[in-house]
C-alpha cells in the first residue's frame, strides 16, 4: 500500500476513478494509506448495512444529507447532516435509511486494515447473497452479527 500524497480529491472524484456498489449504496474511496481509509457513501432510501463489528479499526461517519438510523451496541439513535457519528473497534454498530431521502455521509476507517480489499470483494460478486457477504466479511476482520430471533 503507498503511503498517503499531499493533495485535493475533488468533490465528484475518487480514487483511480473507483465506484463500489455495496448492498446497494454507492462507495467512492476518497483516501488510502496504511493509516487511514475514507469514501463517500450514498444511501439510497430503504438501503443498510446489517449490524457487525470492526474487530481492528475505529470507524467514523461525518453526515452531509439526509438522516441514518443506528443501532449502535444495542441502542438505538440517529444522525443527521454535520453529525459525526464514532464507532469504536468492537462495538456492535449498523446503520439504516429508513427515511425517502437520499443519505450522503464521509466514512472513515483506522487503520485500514483490509476493509478496502472487502470492498472491492463485495463489489465483484456476480450477486451480493447475504451469506456471501457475511463469510467474505469475517475473512477481512469484519463480523456480521446474526440477525434477532423471530418475534424479538
Amino acid at each position: 500500500m503507498k503511503p498517503l500524497t499531499a493533495g485535493v480529491t475533488r468533490a465528484n472524484e475518487g480514487l483511480d476513478a473507483i465506484s463500489w456498489n455495496i448492498l446497494g449504496q454507492t462507495y467512492v474511496p476518497k483516501t488510502l494509506s496504511q493509516d487511514s481509509f475514507s469514501w463517500h457513501a450514498t444511501f439510497p432510501p430503504g438501503t443498510f448495512v446489517p449490524p457487525h463489528i470492526h474487530t481492528t479499526q475505529d470507524e467514523f461517519i461525518y453526515m452531509l444529507e439526509g438522516r441514518l438510523d443506528l443501532v449502535l451496541d444495542g441502542q438505538e439513535s440517529f444522525a443527521t447532516a454535520g453529525d459525526l457519528i464514532r464507532l469504536p473497534r468492537n462495538v456492535p454498530h449498523g446503520l439504516f435509511n429508513k427515511s425517502d431521502a437520499t443519505v450522503k455521509c464521509l466514512f472513515w476507517v483506522s487503520p485500514t486494515g483490509r476493509l478496502y480489499d472487502l470492498f472491492w470483494g463485495i463489489h465483484s460478486m456476480a450477486e451480493q447473497k447475504p451469506a456471501d457477504v457475511v463469510a467474505l466479511s469475517a475473512k477481512h476482520e469484519v463480523d456480521f452479527l446474526p440477525p434477532p430471533p423471530e418475534g424479538a
